[in-house]
């Protein structure tokens, strides 16, 4: 059926063979369907699967960029865990270059902590400089497919939640303003902030507040007031 129906998916197949009376898991149909169109080969191992086997020890890296309000550019470079969904390491520059970011990932990984991966893109910034420097930290390049940021999930999504939560609803005036601003979320990103990926959970891990027979709930301002922590205190 594969060799006559090149455009048919296992579902297509197990289909016709219901049809035939021959009782088969679709599973099993996409599995020996691989192995066949692989020339008998296991399939590799799929990206999302790489992920997933090495979290605790993945760093990704990216740079996304926020306008001030004199027009000016100001690159902010991150370092994330793929682990806990950490910022590991962030920093601003109006000038990021080659030495600039591989200094960055020294920064991040102090005491020998450097992990056994790192996953980026393509940019040409990171050239020889910053190769030979992470090569000689032990570290291993990744380099995620051109023009596919999804191959870079964790570091997309957190810097979308950076944009929505934060920067988004700033007038930055400099570098340290910046600075000043984000480390502010980050510490409401870190302790409080709860993560779907992360089943509900902040990335340092926040305890569940003791049920309180009475009580009232009052929000605790985070992060300039953009956000809150809700807490149920003992009626007074």
């Amino acid at each position: 059926m594969a060799n006559e129906n090149s455009t048919w998916g296992a579902p297509r197949i197990h289909g016709e063979l219901l049809a035939l009376g021959i009782e088969i898991d679709e599973t099993t149909v996409s599995n020996y369907l691989k192995r066949f169109r692989t020339g008998g080969k296991p399939p590799s191992q799929t990206w999302r699967t790489f992920l997933e086997n090495h979290m605790h020890n993945t760093f990704a890296i990216d740079f996304f960029t926020v306008p001030t309000a004199t027009f000016r550019v100001l690159y902010v470079f991150i370092v994330l865990l793929h682990e806990n969904r950490k910022i590991v390491h962030f920093n601003v520059t109006a000038n990021p270059s080659a030495e600039w970011t591989a200094q960055q990932i020294v920064e991040a990984c102090p005491w020998d902590s450097a992990p056994k991966y790192l996953l980026r893109d393509r940019d040409e910034i990171y050239g020889t400089v910053f190769q030979n420097r992470v090569r000689g930290m032990g570290i291993e390049e990744i380099k995620i497919v051109a023009k596919s940021p999804w191959q870079n999930p964790y570091c997309e999504r957190v810097i979308g939640s950076i944009r929505v939560d934060c920067v988004n609803h700033l007038v930055v005036l400099n570098e340290d303003h910046l600075k000043c601003r984000l480390s502010e979320y980050f510490k409401y990103y870190h302790k409080e902030r709860t993560h779907l990926g992360l089943d509900k959970d902040s990335p340092s891990g926040r305890p569940v507040q003791e049920k309180l027979e009475a009580g009232k709930v009052i929000a605790l301002p985070r992060a300039g007031g953009l956000h809150h922590r809700y807490e149920l205190r003992r009626a007074a």
